[in-house]
């Protein structure tokens, strides 16, 4: 009689766009509005692999080994730093729970690009991040509840990227819209020593806050690609710079991004169509001035036009994210003319996203 395999987990995990409270957001408390959206990523777990292997587009095949703590791996200029802290964290979490070793592999497969490599600004370390980790357990049989699971997903990604705020990871755990607000995260990684349910129960989580919430029924959100990458990193550090020259009046713009992103969220609760598009002007004018006073370019010339031309049209628009290129967001009425906006949009050189705001999904188990 033949032994059947076990079956392959596939989980698939939206990416994410910021609609409001960027820059702020990595203060901790500091609101913001996320969307996820239905351009995501795939992981699949196979646990009848003969070995511990990563492969994933564009990097070499990583193999990877138990250790105490976290894993060894085979190769340390890989690139895959995201999976490998995922893995790190779960792999402690395991032991700690004194569940059984087993060998697995990984492959990952990423829509958040153009085909080319270009990265659409969607969120694409978060959702691979929230992947390995949503993968590996329902691998291991650990249910972890959505908190939990971007509590344990967050940990991974400021093993990497202390500064993070995680508000890609809330929206890649969670789904749909949310109103976030990050945690202590430098409280966080000061207990890095810490076992890892330990790390999950720390009052520092209670500083931020994850909520659903929904959009005025008489908005649809649009979303125009520049087609110029950015560095979230980098830009995020260079307004943090300019803070510390006092070159910006960080407590006023906090304030500011404050106020714009509750009234967003009021107007949200409200199915005020008009509140929700003035908020994101609103919120709009806050990254502009924020711009202008680190001297930072947050909205191109390209996003700058595509705003422009969304306003003409009597709806709101703004960058979304940390700016400097990617994606901007606009929030408009159905009776705007969508071919008409997309060809202007194309004759800028602003690639038109098909996107739909999601909710994640189940993992599925393929035999």
């Amino acid at each position: 009689m033949t032994q059947s395999s076990p079956e392959r987990i596939v989980v698939r995990i939206p990416g994410k766009l910021f609609i409001a409270g960027e820059y702020a957001v990595v203060t901790p408390g500091q609101p913001a509005v996320l969307a996820a959206v239905d351009l995501g990523v795939t992981v699949t777990l196979d646990p009848a692999a003969p070995a511990r292997v990563v492969a994933s587009t564009g990097y070499k095949t990583l193999t990877w080994t138990p250790a105490s703590p976290g894993i060894d791996v085979s190769d340390e200029e890989h690139g895959l730093d995201y999976v490998v802290a995922a893995l790190t964290v779960m792999e402690d979490l395991r032991r700690e729970r004194s569940i059984p070793d087993g060998v697995f592999a990984l492959d990952i497969d990423s829509g958040l690009d153009d085909g080319a490599g270009r990265k659409f600004g969607l969120g694409s370390s978060a959702a691979v991040t929230v992947g390995v980790v949503r993968a590996v357990g329902s691998h291991l049989g650990l249910a972890l509840t959505p908190d939990e699971e971007y509590r344990v997903a967050m940990l991974a990604t400021l093993s990497v990227s202390p500064d993070a705020s995680g508000g890609d990871v809330a929206a890649s755990t969670h789904g749909g819209w949310i109103f976030y607000r990050s945690p202590d995260r430098k409280a966080l990684a000061a207990a890095g020593a810490l076992e890892v349910e330990r790390r999950l129960r720390l009052p520092a989580w209670e500083v931020g806050e994850i909520v659903p919430i929904e959009p005025p029924t008489d908005l649809d959100l649009v979303v125009g690609w520049t087609g110029a990458p950015a560095s979230t990193r980098s830009l995020v550090s260079a307004v943090q710079a300019a803070v510390e020259r006092g070159d910006v009046d960080h407590p006023a713009f906090l304030s500011d991004s404050r106020s714009a992103v509750l009234a967003l969220r009021d107007a949200f609760a409200a199915d005020d169509a008009t509140a929700a598009q003035a908020a994101l002007r609103q919120a709009r004018r806050v990254l502009r001035d924020l711009a202008a006073a680190s001297g930072v370019e947050i909205e191109t010339a390209d996003l700058r036009e595509m705003c422009d031309i969304i306003e003409g049209m009597g709806a709101a628009a703004k960058a979304s994210g940390a700016g400097g290129g990617d994606c901007g967001v606009a929030l408009v009425h159905p009776t705007v003319e969508r071919d008409a906006l997309e060809r202007a949009w194309r004759d800028l050189g602003v690639v038109p996203l098909a996107l739909s705001v999601t909710v994640t999904e189940g993992d599925e188990r393929v035999g």
